[in-house]
């Protein structure tokens, strides 16, 4: 029988203005943005609707930002009666399954993200790293060139096929973009980010957020969640707070979810919140998959 999943993007697709159009046209968005917004201690609507942008791409505003329109969006799909089998998100868009599955009440799901996007900005700029797109190179040969890069460099986000993400501390970076081309890949380009997310040089923000994590009340539901840094089910509140842990200073596994996803029976999949990222990288995995994006009124009344 075929299924349904939400999928939820990451750092890099906010945009000045993400979410104006809905609070100013629809009521229950209005409703639930206010409510968000007033349990945070920092004014998230003035960042989100009006910038400026260098703000919004502070990391401790880009990722409440991002999860935030992801989740009102999963509110407005499912009031016209459309509802997840599974879940999964890219990066901080895992944050945004955790809610959108119901494992954190929306409120608690921003504050968490909230809390996760500042200790990230916090040991970010203790540390000088950074991060680069590698295309055109296999991840297995990736992961092996590494190997021989002197200094912290980590294959990190597996995007699609030709298409993965190292990080690490900046010298290796520059290093490894070089080695990397050296064998064969077409284009190695470091990213304007501002630290070197998702390797264990981030480390220090996961022991952080296993810390926070213990001040939610989790609640598993029937709808699955596959992991960034597994491609596996999570079956327990523990696997949760694992993954919180872990995701943080770990590998995101984005062929193996949606291969995952397919595995298990996937045949439609709605991205939910800005940008178009992951349905270009989706149709990169399996062209089969049917993916809708959800992003403004117009794409919920096409439905």
């Amino acid at each position: 029988m075929s299924k349904v999943a939400f999928v939820f993007p990451g750092q890099g697709t906010q945009y000045v203005g993400m979410g104006k159009e809905l609070y100013e046209n629809n009521e229950l968005a209005k409703q639930e943005f206010d409510n968000l917004f007033s349990k945070l201690d920092f004014d998230l609507k003035k960042v989100m609707f009006e910038g400026p942008e260098e703000e919004l791409k502070e990391t401790k505003n880009t990722q409440p930002a991002i999860v935030s329109m992801s989740l009102i969006l999963t509110k407005l799909l499912e009031a016209k009666g459309v509802k997840a089998d599974y879940v999964a998100g890219h990066s901080v868009g895992e944050y945004a399954a955790f809610g959108a599955a119901g494992y954190l009440s929306l409120e608690d799901t921003v504050k968490l993200t909230a809390a996760r996007g500042s200790y990230m900005n916090e040991v970010a700029h203790k540390v000088n790293g950074g991060m680069a797109a590698i295309i055109g190179l296999d991840s297995s040969k990736i992961v092996e060139v590494l190997e021989g890069v002197e200094g912290v460099v980590e294959a990190v986000n597996f995007n699609e096929p030709k298409q993965t993400v190292i990080a690490g501390d900046k010298d290796a970076i520059e290093r490894a973009c070089v080695a990397l081309k050296e064998a064969g890949a077409r284009r190695a380009m470091p990213l304007a980010v501002s630290g070197p997310f998702h390797s264990s040089l981030m480390k220090e923000a996961g022991e952080k957020l296993k810390l926070e994590a213990e001040k939610y009340n989790f609640t598993m539901t029937d709808v699955k969640l596959v992991a960034n840094t597994t491609a596996e089910i999570l079956n327990s509140v523990d696997e949760v707070k694992e993954e919180i842990y872990r995701q943080s200073f770990g590998p995101v596994k984005w062929v193996e979810t949606i291969n995952r996803l397919k595995a298990e029976g996937v045949d439609t999949i709605y991205e939910i919140g800005p940008g178009k990222v992951l349905a270009g990288l989706i149709k990169k995995i399996d062209k089969e998959i049917i993916v809708k994006n959800i992003e403004k009124l117009e794409d919920l009344s096409n439905i």
